[in-house]
């Protein structure tokens, strides 16, 4: 894999000498996506980066899309854009587009779709057709009793297999009132 090249700082943003880095964010359905907006917030401090934002219909329970100042896509884009044969096909363009994904948070489900090559909506389906020689992040984040079940070890090392990085869990007191991973 390459290392990852960012834009210089001090270049403006949109210079012709400098091509803006494109960085996906896929949300899913954890408590954990309460946190969209800071990272969007903070991605977009970041100079010369582009974000764009592929949501699962559960993640948008945990946040309020009228906060993130990018684009966001969902099911509904996927099937409305295209129409016939010649049309783009959404899960496509944004792998194309993407220089770099990160996941984040990744639920339990979503999680065991990836890992078992599921792909029944728009961010399972750009997982699913990633090119692999670009870096694919994932930050699992779920209940530490989820987190803690053996096959969940056995999903995260599925997609560490594909060549994608995990960004490991944080001990913390959880939602739910538990304190852990």
């Amino acid at each position: 894999m390459e290392p990852i090249s960012l834009p210089e700082p001090g270049i403006p943003a949109g210079s012709s000498s400098q091509k803006k880095f494109h960085v996906l964010v896929g949300v899913t359905g954890s408590v954990a996506a309460l946190k969209l907006p800071l990272l969007i917030a903070e991605l977009l401090k970041i100079p010369g980066l582009e974000v764009k934002v592929v949501t699962t219909e559960r993640a948008k329970h945990f946040y309020n899309a009228q906060e993130i100042p990018v684009t966001l896509y969902s099911d509904e884009e996927e099937w409305q854009l295209w129409k016939g044969r010649s049309d783009p096909v959404l899960h496509i363009e944004l792998r194309r587009w993407a220089d770099l994904m990160v996941v984040a948070p990744l639920d339990a489900n979503t999680l065991a779709k990836v890992a078992n090559g599921i792909c029944d909506n728009l961010l399972t389906c750009v997982i699913r057709a990633w090119d692999l020689r670009k870096p694919l992040l994932f930050c699992p984040a779920m209940n530490t009793a989820m987190w803690e079940h053996p096959i969940t070890a056995r999903q995260v090392e599925q997609l560490k297999g594909f060549g994608y990085t995990e960004i490991p869990c944080v001990v913390k007191k959880l939602v739910c009132g538990d304190e852990g991973q």
